[in-house]
Formats: structure tokens, C-alpha cells, sequence
């Protein structure tokens, strides 16, 4: 891969994540990670950002804590490696609570209007993020399906 073209996808993932409500730093590092071969440490992820120590520190706290990057501790040092982990679907999985929780927002609404167009506009806009918890949820269980991997019979 081109310099050019790494630089484009980790500021594409830091735009991504940053549309999920997550600092653009913290997507940046884990496009960065997610091109990475092996784990980094703290140090050689601020300098191939240029992002300072503790803003690289708090995003691959947020990674971690999202399970989308593993922290490897160093017998014997403080230094720490980071790795980033197939975690996606901690998002996803946000992402769908986040939907529910505007889909009972919306119902609630609901008792709010009299029958007509603003009524049928919440029922339609409750019909597309139902529709999207539905498929999202299916996608998770294949998702997870696929990653136990083969049926024992």
C-alpha cells in the first residue's frame, strides 16, 4: 500500500469512528492499528500520527474499552503495545442500542400527535430504524455464527 493511500484509510477510519461519536484521534489509531503487522507501542503511534502521548494514551483506552484494540503489557517495563482486535462488533452492537433508544424516543412521540402527516412521518421514520435494528441484529448473530465456527454434530 502507498503512503498516500495508508494516510487516506486512517483518516477515513478516524472519520468513521468520528461519526460514531468517538474522537477522530481514537478512529485514526485504530486505522493505524488495523494496518499494522504487529502491535505498537504508545510512542510509535504518536509519532506516525503526530498526535501527542496523552491523546494517543485516551484513544487506545476508548479502543480498549470498546474492544477494538488489546493493551499488552512488557514484563518488567511500563511500556505497553497495542494491537488492534476484530472488535467491530462492539460498535455495531452501540450502534443498535443507540437506534432503540430513539425508536422508544419516537414512540413516545407518537401520543404527542393527532392523526395525519406528522403522525405518518413518525411511523415511517419508526419503520426505518426498526427496519435497521432488525437487519443489524441479523447481521451480529451470522456475524457470530460465522466466528464459532463450524456446527459439532
Amino acid at each position: 500500500m502507498s503512503a498516500d493511500g495508508r494516510q487516506t484509510f486512517i483518516a477515513s477510519v478516524g472519520d468513521l469512528l468520528a461519526s460514531w461519536n468517538l474522537p477522530h484521534a481514537t478512529g485514526r489509531t485504530y486505522g493505524l492499528l488495523l494496518l499494522s503487522e504487529k502491535p505498537l507501542s504508545l510512542d510509535t503511534i504518536a509519532a506516525e500520527l503526530a498526535l501527542s502521548k496523552g491523546a494517543v494514551s485516551t484513544a487506545v483506552r476508548q479502543l480498549d474499552s470498546w474492544g477494538l484494540a488489546k493493551v499488552i503489557p512488557q514484563p518488567g517495563s511500563r511500556r505497553l503495545l497495542v494491537e488492534a482486535t476484530g472488535g467491530i462488533e462492539s460498535l455495531l452492537e452501540a450502534s443498535q442500542v443507540r437506534a432503540r433508544t430513539l425508536i422508544a424516543a419516537l414512540r413516545e412521540g407518537e401520543a404527542l400527535v393527532n392523526p395525519g402527516p406528522a403522525q405518518e412521518r413518525l411511523h415511517e421514520v419508526i419503520g426505518l430504524f426498526t427496519s435497521y435494528v432488525d437487519v443489524g441484529s441479523q447481521m451480529l448473530a451470522r456475524y457470530r455464527r460465522q466466528q464459532s465456527g463450524p456446527a459439532q454434530t
